[in-house]
């Protein structure tokens, strides 16, 4: 990338004052790859170790230091922007990215990343300027994460992008592009693909993160697994995060195969890899793989790690590295060249120029929690939302009520609606559905009927109370936090303690008043007999939507602001148990995900309702097709309801031979506005690349 993307500013800066400065790396005339390699040969192995070692995380893992005789200052690789700056006060949270990939709304993750990056540069700015350097505090972000959902009791499904590696692929790239900006010199902030690669689980059930090694055939890694990654690369991500995993044996962060043979010399990759926290370090303690630090350190830059991170180890493991050089395990040359890359994306993110020339510098704090992003939460909670269930067209809701009960451990714990790495809660521009559903009656009876999501300490009594002589409830069940996250797999796909009960009490002492039920939840919860239950006559699936929770759910079940009808799509196949797929440390696709599973699901991958109908016309595509050409696809879709909504259209293909082998393939996916009536024709392509000759069903 670096020796790549040069741009020769005109010569009229050449004499203007303080622009040039005493060394050519801060020439800003002079092409990108003439400063960074002046920059980098005026370093000693001692200080490119150290800065090849403070990838951050903790209080002894980063910042990469100052170097004071270049006037050269900290720097904070290390922060969290997945949707929304995390862990550096408050800031706007949009909804979690498997709820943001249900929006099947390449252009909403691009805006939420877009407002993300604004945000990340203002704290960075306001940090800056008082000399405060640290975690979460700078441009350089370890977002998107963008593996495959491949099995439902991973705890951090819902970071991903759901179970299709096409539509993740896009979604990383409007993130990458949306996070970095389109200045042709200047980086808002910088993408860091995670987790490369192989990566899915589990985190500690059955077996731990640090020490699992992911068995993967050929197949599934080039067409599940590394795709959207590729894409990533491909939007001009600056950064991967290689994973704790081992692949077939070998660690992700020492694995040739990953790190240089695809990435570099079959991706064009000239960006920086940094490793997962401390990953480095497990080689040898839980891997096992080395016997000491100079080796590892010496095979992991060799392999194209460019960047440690640590937490609270004072040595980490690159601080080996000159030994290693000087024990000729590892060449000075090779450790200059890997650390071109990242003083190359210090300066594209404006570092070494004057700050004048960078427009990202003028974002201040004004810029946090504006109006317009806050307007985004609640749009982006909007298309999150998918309506699984609405028998006799319950919503909308079309009258006003006299009294409703709102009940269950969601319904008023804010904590519980974000999911993990989110920005930190703002109460002033917070809303749980509690809150924003009191308007819906005059009289709103409200029990949480549990302590807290585990909902182990369970009162029958409150819930009676609440739902009897009621009109409608409102039951808000799901997850949370505690039960599935990072470092926490779910042990199966129940709701939590008595959250089953109390939906049904909820039912049997509602005296036939109709129940809605809305699940905050990532992966999917074994509702097959709610499904079922007539008495249940409403059904959505909310994600964990953040601050704008309880607004976006008012405006979706009275649907009373535009962009209210529901239009999220599944980004991942539900199904009714865990025992229907193989276990999460199988890395077989066979038998998981829309694109191998044979079962009967609950609701199918890309499944979700509408408070209107959708019919298909005059579907064509041409019949025979040379591998390599494109497919082109002709169609019209028309509303037949009487309200204005938004149609999701895709289009999968299959062979005839072997389709278990062979799999489903998304070739696209698009979303139209329609108004009531409104007829609309559409054309698509795809590039279909087909070996061996087969037969494909569209």
């Amino acid at each position: 990338m670096w020796n790549m993307c040069s741009i020769v500013i005109v010569l009229m800066f050449s004499f203007l004052p303080g622009i040039l400065g005493d060394y050519p790396f801060l020439n800003v005339s002079l092409p990108w790859d003439v400063r960074v390699d002046d920059l980098v040969k005026r370093l000693t192995l001692e200080e490119l170790m150290v800065q090849m070692s403070k990838g951050g995380a903790g209080p002894q893992g980063g910042p990469a230091p100052a170097i004071d005789r270049l006037g050269i200052k900290p720097y904070s690789w290390n922060t969290e922007c997945l949707r929304g700056d995390a862990s550096a006060g408050p800031a706007t949270s949009f909804p979690q990215s498997l709820g943001l990939a249900a929006s099947f709304s390449p252009s909403i993750i691009f805006d939420v990343a877009q407002a993300t990056g604004i945000e990340v540069r203002a704290k960075y700015t306001d940090f800056s300027s008082q000399g405060v350097y640290g975690d979460h505090k700078g441009i350089s972000c370890f977002s998107p994460v963008i593996n495959i959902m491949r099995h439902p009791l991973w705890g951090r499904n819902q970071e991903t992008y759901g179970e299709d590696p096409y539509l993740s692929g896009i979604y990383a790239a409007n993130f990458v592009q949306g996070l970095q900006g389109d200045h042709p010199r200047y980086l808002r902030a910088n993408a860091g693909c995670k987790h490369f690669d192989v990566h899915g689980g589990p985190e500690n059930i059955p077996a731990s993160r640090f020490t699992f090694d992911a068995q993967v055939r050929e197949r599934d890694w080039r067409l599940t697994f590394l795709p959207a990654f590729k894409e990533c690369v491909m939007a001009g991500s600056y950064s991967l995060m290689c994973s704790f995993n081992k692949i077939n044996g070998v660690p992700a962060c020492v694995n040739d195969k990953l790190l240089w043979n695809i990435l570099r010399q079959e991706w064009g990759f000239q960006g920086y890899v940094i490793s997962d926290e401390d990953a480095i370090e497990n080689m040898i303690t839980y891997h096992k793989y080395f016997n000491n630090s100079i080796d590892a350190v010496a095979a992991c830059v060799k392999a194209g790690c460019n960047l440690e991170v640590t937490t609270s180890n004072p040595t980490p493991a690159y601080f080996s590295m000159v030994d290693a050089v000087n024990k000729g395990v590892l060449s000075e040359d090779t450790v200059r060249e890997r650390a071109k890359p990242l003083f190359y994306t210090r300066m594209r993110l404006g570092e070494f120029d004057p700050s004048a020339m960078n427009p990202y510098t003028q974002y201040n704090l004004s810029y946090i929690q504006n109006p317009a992003h806050r307007e985004l939460a609640v749009k982006a909670a909007m298309q999150t939302f998918v309506l699984l269930k609405n028998d006799n067209n319950l919503l909308p809701l079309r009258k006003n009520f006299n009294n409703i009960a709102i009940i269950g451990p969601m319904a008023d714990n804010l904590v519980q609606l974000f999911g993990n790495y989110n920005p930190d809660p703002d109460p002033k521009y917070s809303m749980t559905p509690l809150q924003g559903l009191q308007k819906l009656a005059s009289q709103v009876n409200y029990a949480a009927g549990c302590s807290d999501n585990r909902c182990t300490n369970y009162s029958t009594d409150d819930i009676k109370k609440a739902v009897q002589g009621t009109q409608l409830a409102i039951v808000c069940l799901g997850i949370g936090l505690e039960l599935e996250s990072e470092d926490n797999d779910r042990s199966s796909m129940e709701l939590p303690g008595n959250q089953s009960q109390l939906l049904q009490d909820a039912i049997n002492f509602g005296n036939g008043a109709p129940v809605i039920l809305l699940l905050f939840n990532a992966g999917p919860v074994n509702i097959t007999m709610f499904d079922a239950e007539p008495r249940i006559p409403a059904i959505l699936e909310c994600f964990y939507p953040a601050q704008a929770t309880g607004e976006a759910l008012y405006n979706v079940l009275t649907m009373s602001v535009p962009g209210s009808n529901p239009a999220g799509r599944l980004p991942y196949t539900w199904y009714r148990t865990a025992d229907q797929i193989p276990s999460m440390t199988s890395y077989t696709m066979e038998g998981r995900t829309y694109r191998y599973f044979q079962g009967d699901a609950l609701y199918p991958f890309g499944y979700g309702l509408s408070y209107s109908t959708f019919q298909y016309l005059k579907m064509t595509f041409e019949s025979v097709i040379v591998a390599g050409d494109p497919l082109f696809l002709f169609g019209q879709v028309e509303n037949m309801g009487d309200v204005d909504g938004e149609e999701v259209t895709s289009t999968c293909t299959w062979a005839d031979s072997n389709p278990i082998k062979s799999g489903r393939s998304l070739l696209t996916s698009w979303k139209d506005n329609l108004q009531l009536q409104e007829r609309r024709c559409w054309g698509e392509y795809s590039l279909v690349k087909i070996y061996p000759p087969c037969s494909l069903n569209i």
